[in-house]
Formats: structure tokens, sequence, C-alpha cells
């Protein structure tokens, strides 16, 4: 008696399941290899103290008129002049001056004409202007005196002298009330 073929051959395992148990597979994989790698990702986020830095809020009725202050936004030194009618007013009339070498109005540079918020590093080599305290050497536009190579801003943080190539530059900022001050 010859054997039957189904009894020689050996059972044909079912396709479904197998398919079932390759994407079953598949899937504690891709879950896995996102747990591993989530840790990495997250850590360039920026950390909670960054994050915190990233808005400053000044109050600005503290301020005198006619004083200058200095804060930190992103570890740079952001220059808040209260400027007098009179700087106001040297400003202006320095707005149309062709020889300026980064051309811009004092009305480009203060949202309001009172109040001038600036970055307070020099745009040559990254120095930190003098001009803020009373005592300080402001050059002969009465604005900003950079130490390390001379040169000198007028009361708009426009660049008068030096080899500084362009005006100092300028936070993203905004006024949420007359006395509060939004920077960054």
């Amino acid at each position: 008696m010859a054997p039957s073929d189904s009894a020689s051959k050996p059972p044909t395992p079912n396709k479904g399941r197998r398919d079932f148990l390759y994407y079953a597979t598949g899937g504690v994989g891709a879950v896995a290899t996102g747990a591993a790698i989530w840790p990495l990702i997250n850590s360039m986020n920026p950390s909670a103290d960054v994050t915190a830095l990233s808005v400053v809020q000044v109050d600005l009725s503290g301020i005198e008129l006619g004083s200058r202050i200095t804060l930190k936004w992103h570890g740079k030194p952001i220059f808040i002049d209260h400027r007098t009618k009179k700087r106001i007013e040297e400003a202006r009339r320095d707005d149309h001056n062709p020889d300026l070498v980064d051309p811009a109005t004092d009305a480009q540079r203060a949202q309001r004409p009172e109040w001038l918020v600036q970055i307070g590093i020099c745009t040559h080599l990254g120095c930190i202007p003098l001009g803020q305290k009373p005592t300080d050497p402001r050059g002969k536009w009465d604005g900003w005196f950079c130490p390390c190579h001379g040169s000198q801003y007028d009361t708009a943080g426009r660049i008068r002298a030096g080899p500084a190539p362009r005006n100092l530059d300028l936070p993203p900022y905004t006024y949420e009330s007359d006395t509060l001050l939004r920077i960054g």
C-alpha cells in the first residue's frame, strides 16, 4: 500500500498567522526604536532656564528721563535709553544725513520716540560699547563709544565713525502697555 500524497507532504503553515506575526514584530520594533530615539530628540529642545529667558518684560515706569539701563536677553546686553527731547532732536536732525554708513531714520529705529531699545553689542567685533553710565565716554555724537576699535554711535544707535559696518542691532520688542515693554 502506497502512502497517500497528503501523508507524505508536511502540512502548510497558516499564511494569515504568519502575516500577523510579521506585522506584530514590525510594530513592536518601531515602537521600541521610537522609545529609544525620543530622549535624543528631546535633548535638542532648549532647557527650561533658556526658555524662561526667551521673553523679558520690563517695567518702564521706574526709568527716569535721560537715564539708560542695561539688561540681559538671550545672554546679550540690551540697552534701553529713556531719551530726552534733546537726544530725540539730535537723532532726528541726522535722519537724512548722507554721511550715515547704514542709513535709518530715528522713527525706524525707535517705535516710540522717547524709548530706544537696542542690542548693546558693537557690530564690528562684538565688544560692548560704553555710554550707559553718565560718566562713560559717548563719542562725538553723544551716543555710544566702542572702546575696542573706536566705533561711535549717535543717539539713535546709528554708526557714525569707526570700523563698525552697521548700526547697533534691534531686538524684537513690543509695548504691552504704556509702561510695560516685552522683549522677545
